[in-house]
């Protein structure tokens, strides 16, 4: 549980959430703060993995420091063993999936979620995060779950949730109960200033000298609007969606001709619309010579508009839009802090999902992956001459942090488990055969983690030990802190 000054409250155990809230001074933390966002940025999951891993790696390499072992040793060491691991989990531990099955990509969403808070319902949300994929991703060879929406709508539970597909989902409805519900064949205008009269700015005063000319002031502006919403309608839009407001002086026209306005709606949603339909986000419509004109080319279209009941709210679904493939996930919950931990977790696995899509690849879970690529090490590190070896040693006991901290969650004695995994990639690796073992936190045993399901993006764990990798060496290479002096304000130096 995380609280800000303010008092709001974020109930998580994302790593990349829970990171980003800290409040840490140190130069070295800063530094695995930014690693965890670069990973999140980069993969969507493993934010957890690859700050632990790069703690492990600069803990140990303290170690050999307190050793006299040279800083560009052990950085060149850690260097060679990050390149071998690499290549090694490549060659020997990523399993392809070129022909995308269907139960391959369900099982690394299931195990995604795992230790998150949709745990309990993770066949159901696995299930709707690959369908979300699939649907966005369509013929091509990338997956852009950025375009997978989700709505979070308070009410209900979990299992009631659902999938959207080839439909976007907005939080907004129409402004108006007298504009239709629904329409096809849309032609949609995606405006991003509001519908209605102008408001000074702040700071910014209007002198009426002349009392009698109040009322054509006002009509005038009623009369801008108008003519605003009747440029928008003439050029073949029946649907306007705005980021602002719309005042009653534009609701009129809009009622008069059938169109459904929506208004209010998010900056995000208001460009996920427009990829979606293919309209132009419009910022105003005043020409150069200051009329109001709408080129039709700026519309969107979509085969349906219409707003539905969403438990005891409402929200409107645009359904088959010309541009891009979307789909939308309307996730139900108890409470907020539920829901937004449930969206966090979903965005993990769409990211999850999505990378596999596009590698083709994927590792065993569990500790499969560190456990094997810990045994290759401490095996290639014997023929390494010099200090290296030491650092390769090293950075494959750091390998082991993962699979321990995995077995001391579950109450397990991690100690004995991890020592029966290793067991087992060693005598894999000196017959020879590929092996998928990891630890089994239910049973508290070994097992197939391929054969199980448990299964992760092979692109996840390569980042996981690039990335841990040169944040070790970017840290180990400083050798001293230098505290500098702070800026004089203006007034001091004036003085």
């Amino acid at each position: 549980m995380l609280v800000d000054d303010l008092g709001e409250v974020t109930i998580t155990n994302d790593g990349a959430t829970i990171l980003k809230n800290l409040d840490i001074q140190h130069p070295a933390g800063k530094v695995l703060i930014q690693l965890s966002e670069l990973q999140d940025r980069e993969v969507g999951d493993g934010t957890t993995t690859v700050v632990l891993l790069a703690a492990e790696l600069l803990r140990l390499g303290q170690e050999l420091i307190d050793q006299k072992v040279h800083a560009n040793t052990i950085i060149s060491g850690y260097r060679k063993a990050g390149k071998q691991a690499v290549a090694y989990l490549k060659k020997h531990c990523a399993v392809a999936n070129k022909g995308l099955e269907r139960d391959v990509l369900v099982n690394v969403a299931k195990t995604t979620m795992s230790s998150k808070i949709l745990n309990a319902y993770s066949q159901f949300f696995a299930e709707m995060v690959v369908d979300a994929c699939l649907a966005v991703k369509g013929t091509s060879d990338k997956c852009p779950a950025s375009r997978v929406n989700i709505v979070k709508s308070l009410g209900k539970s979990f299992p009631e949730s659902s999938l959207i597909s080839g439909g976007l989902a907005i939080n907004a409805t129409r402004a108006a109960d007298a504009m239709p519900r629904s329409i096809t064949n849309c032609k949609i205008a995606v405006l991003d200033f509001g519908l209605a009269r102008t408001r000074l700015s702040m700071g910014i005063q209007f002198r009426l000298k002349d009392a009698s000319k109040l009322n054509r002031i006002q009509n005038e502006e009623v009369e801008q609007c108008r003519r605003i919403v009747e440029a928008i309608i003439n050029a073949g839009a029946n649907v306007i969606i705005t980021s602002k407001t719309i005042d009653e002086a534009s609701l009129k026209p809009m009622i008069r001709n059938g169109i459904i306005g929506i208004r209010h709606v998010s900056d995000g949603e208001i460009n996920a619309i427009a990829r979606a339909t293919g309209a132009t986000v419009i910022k105003q419509v005043v020409d150069e010579e200051g009329n109001q004109s709408f080129d039709p080319s700026w519309l969107g279209s979509a085969r349906l508009v219409e707003q539905v009941p969403i438990g005891d709210n409402e929200m409107t679904i645009i359904r088959d839009g010309a541009a891009e493939n979307s789909a939308s996930i309307v996730l139900r919950g108890p409470n907020t802090f539920a829901l937004d931990e449930a969206n966090r977790t979903l965005r993990d696995a769409l990211s999850a999902v999505k990378r596999v899509i596009e590698s083709h690849h994927v590792v065993s879970g569990g500790g499969a992956v560190e456990a094997a690529l810990s045994v290759y090490l401490q095996r290639a590190a014997t023929e390494v001459e010099g200090k290296e070896q030491v650092a390769m040693l090293k950075f494959a006991d750091a390998l082991l942090v993962i699979p321990k901290i995995l077995a001391n969650n579950a109450a397990l004695d991690s100690i004995e488990i991890v020592a029966k995994l290793r067991a087992a990639h060693y005598q894999a690796q000196q017959e020879g055969k590929p092996c998928f073992a990891a630890i089994d936190l239910v049973n508290n045993k070994i097992r197939n983690g391929y054969e199980d399901g448990v299964l992760e993006p092979a692109m996840s764990k390569v980042k996981s030990i690039q990335f841990a990798t040169e944040a070790a060496i970017t840290i180990l290479r400083i050798d001293d802190l230098i505290k500098l002096k702070p800026d004089r304000k203006p007034q001091e130096e004036e003085e």
